[in-house]
């Protein structure tokens, strides 16, 4: 199976801490749904035939196009693919736009799962943020997409920023367990290179975020959702038994994928190639029949590593077995032989032949996989 990833380049505003590619011009929007549209004829061979489980659209902010150009850029994907019966088809969405009439578009053009960008239920929070929407549309936008028929929902979560106290956070995520919501995303506020939030540190317009808190709130939320039932499946990711995220899920486990649009990545098991992140340089190719793109060509020893930081993050692990049938099995006992450092700290397990991290490694789950490198 294999998914595809459509890149929708166009917010209405910049949030200050976030660092994806997207303009706030919507100058070129129907001459970006064409190029979609192009690029997927032109990328039609790329996934060499394979069923499609999943499509994802990202960004930006894709909840900002009208729900007749969602439906024609799905109804292109199932022209072009084998898209396999009842496929997850998830949207990106802001609050603010998910009113009861734009919700009902939505589903008639065939999504089935919401991800929601609430990052917060209090309006202290999103001011600072510099969010579109407001307190009250992240919680009515929830209770709308349920009217809607829609309850294969997700929301994210940011914690750790300077506005939110341990009570503020424990509000937010109580909010979101109150309401059922299935699935959520939680990440630490992290200071991304030419971000506003990064200038504003710079000029000492506000401090530097605080490690010490964001691990505090990280604890708390693993302590509040594992009694809420949810499982810790991913280190950012938590869900309702079999409310796991079906694209997500499939990137952590190597699958192919397509990604379409400004800056989108697509893999097919052998390589790794993204698009160029500019709007008119993007459509100016398309429009000659070109997909502007770089390629990476992956050696054994960057599939190898791939496996290992994506396997720990995962709450299935890193299978030995598995590094042994596809790397070697010297690969697999020089690993196991190089984990038994954080085995012993206390921060890794070996759980009959699968290596996973304990509660307290997932606190260092980027630098534990980092120092497991070959």
């Amino acid at each position: 199976m294999a998914g595809i990833y459509i890149h929708i380049p166009f917010c209405k505003k910049a949030c200050h801490y976030c660092n994806f590619y997207f303009s706030t011009s919507a100058q070129y929007r129907d001459e970006m749904v064409d190029c979609l549209l192009a690029e997927m004829e032109l990328q039609r061979s790329y996934l060499a035939a394979q069923p499609i489980s999943t499509i994802y659209f990202g960004g930006g902010t894709p909840s900002i196009l009208p729900a007749s150009d969602i439906k024609r850029l799905l109804d292109k994907a199932s022209s072009l693919f084998e898209v396999t019966t009842s496929p997850e088809i998830t949207l990106e969405a802001n609050p603010d736009d998910l009113t009861p009439e734009k919700l009902e578009e939505l589903t008639s053009a065939g999504i089935n799962r919401l991800s929601i960008g609430v990052q917060s239920f209090r309006e202290e929070d999103l001011r600072w943020m510099n969010r579109a929407h407001n307190a009250e549309q992240a919680l009515t936008s929830i209770v709308n997409a349920r009217a809607a028929g829609i309850e294969n929902i997700s929301i994210d979560l940011i914690y750790g920023g300077p506005t939110l106290t341990n009570e503020g956070w424990k509000e937010n995520v109580a909010k979101a367990i109150e309401l059922g919501v299935p699935h959520l995303s939680c990440y630490a506020l992290t200071v991304e290179p030419g971000t506003a939030l990064d200038y504003f540190i710079e000029k000492k317009k506000i401090p530097p975020v605080d490690p010490d808190k964001a691990a505090q709130h990280f604890e708390m939320l693993m302590n509040w959702v594992s009694d809420a039932g949810y499982e810790h499946y991913e280190i950012s990711n938590f869900a309702q038994p079999g409310k796991h995220s079906r694209h997500n899920s499939s990137y952590w486990k190597g699958q192919p994928y397509l990604g379409l649009g400004p800056s989108a990545h697509s893999y097919n098991g052998q390589s790794r190639q993204w698009n160029v992140a500019n709007n008119p340089l993007y459509m100016q190719n398309i429009r000659k029949g070109q997909v502007p793109f770089e390629i990476e060509e992956l050696t054994p020893s960057m599939k190898l590593n791939e496996f290992i930081m994506i396997s720990l993050r995962t709450a299935a692990g890193c299978n030995l077995e598995e590094i042994a049938e596809r790397f070697g099995e010297e690969k697999s006992r020089q690993l196991l032989a190089a984990g038994s450092e954080f085995i012993g700290k206390g921060w890794m397990m070996l759980e009959g032949v699968t290596l996973k991290l304990t509660r307290q490694g997932k606190f260092f789950a980027d630098g534990i996989a980092a120092s497991l490198f070959f």
